[in-house]
Parts: C-alpha cells; sequence; structure tokens
C-alpha cells in the first residue's frame, strides 16, 4: 500500500498553508472566466489534498467558493464546519459506509472548515472548486476572531487553527 511519502512523490505535492500538501491538478482555462465581487475566477478548479501523520491538520479557513471534497486513498478525514448560524457539524470522509464514512462532503462557501486526518499513515483526497479556487478568496482562521464568532465552540477552534495563528510557518 502507498504510502504518504508516495503519494508526495508520485503526485508531486507541496506544503499548503492550512496544513498538509497539495497540488493544482485542473483550472478550467478553456472557457471564460466567471465574474465575482472578488475578481474573475474560472469556472472550476480542483487539487489533490494529503493529510498525513506528521502533518495530519487542515487548519480552519473560509472559501467564498463551493468546495466538492472525494475521499481517495488511505486513512479517514474527519471534517468539523462552523456554519454562520453557530452549528457544528461533522463528517467523515473514508472508504467504510459502516462506520458512517462518506467517499464525498459537500461544503458551501461562507462555511469555516477544519479537517484531521482521524487515524493512520495518511488520507488522500480530492477537491473541487466552484468558482474556482483563488487565495484571495480564502482566509485562515484566527484563534480569537473565531472564538468571538463561535463561543459555544472554543476548545474546538483553539484545537485546530494553526499554532502561532495563521501567519505562521505551515508544517
Amino acid at each position: 500500500m502507498p504510502t504518504a511519502q508516495d503519494w508526495i512523490d508520485a503526485l508531486a505535492l507541496e506544503p499548503h498553508v492550512e496544513g498538509g500538501y497539495f497540488r493544482r491538478t485542473f483550472q478550467a482555462d478553456h472557457r471564460p472566466p466567471i465574474a465575482t465581487p472578488a475578481g474573475e475566477r474560472f469556472t472550476l478548479t480542483s487539487i489533490h489534498y494529503l493529510l498525513t501523520h506528521w502533518s495530519p491538520v487542515g487548519h480552519w479557513h473560509l472559501n467564498r467558493s463551493d468546495i466538492l471534497h472525494f475521499h481517495h486513498h488511505g486513512d479517514p478525514v474527519t471534517y468539523h464546519l462552523l456554519h454562520p448560524d453557530g452549528r457544528h457539524e461533522t463528517a467523515v470522509l473514508g472508504q467504510d459506509p459502516r462506520r458512517g464514512e462518506v467517499l464525498t462532503l459537500a461544503v458551501p462557501g461562507g462555511v469555516w472548515k477544519a479537517s484531521h486526518l482521524t487515524a493512520g499513515d495518511h488520507g488522500l483526497i480530492s477537491e473541487a472548486v466552484a468558482p474556482g479556487f483563488d487565495f484571495a478568496d480564502m482566509t485562515l482562521g484566527r484563534p480569537d476572531e473565531l472564538t468571538a464568532l463561535f463561543p459555544d465552540h472554543e476548545e474546538l477552534v483553539r484545537r485546530y487553527c494553526r499554532a502561532g495563528g495563521p501567519d505562521a510557518p505551515a508544517g
């Protein structure tokens, strides 16, 4: 069975600012761009994304675009979602429906998201983003700002915010 390092090498993955590793796999540059309040975007982009036992957390972040997540290989990945109304939702992306794991997870734009490797060596997923992803459309979570928005979830917020804040180095 391939290891986390095997996937990093085979897919030429690089460290992601939110944690884990990624590589863009598609952008719809053959179609006219979409106008958004933040500027023009591709209609769709996609990435491979990998969490590993040494980089097991995708730290809190907010995207403007809708994102579909697909589990491909390895161990389950748990997602925590904080909705604008304060509601907390969890989902486990994985290969075993008997354990309540799902192959696909849709996260609407405007929902705060954090993920972590549930157990094991790695979890490999892909994401399809519409309108297409642009780093200008992503906000990394700051503990004090998120606890002010979600006071009922302070422990969860602090657990998955990057130590040292969003400007700390990934890894």
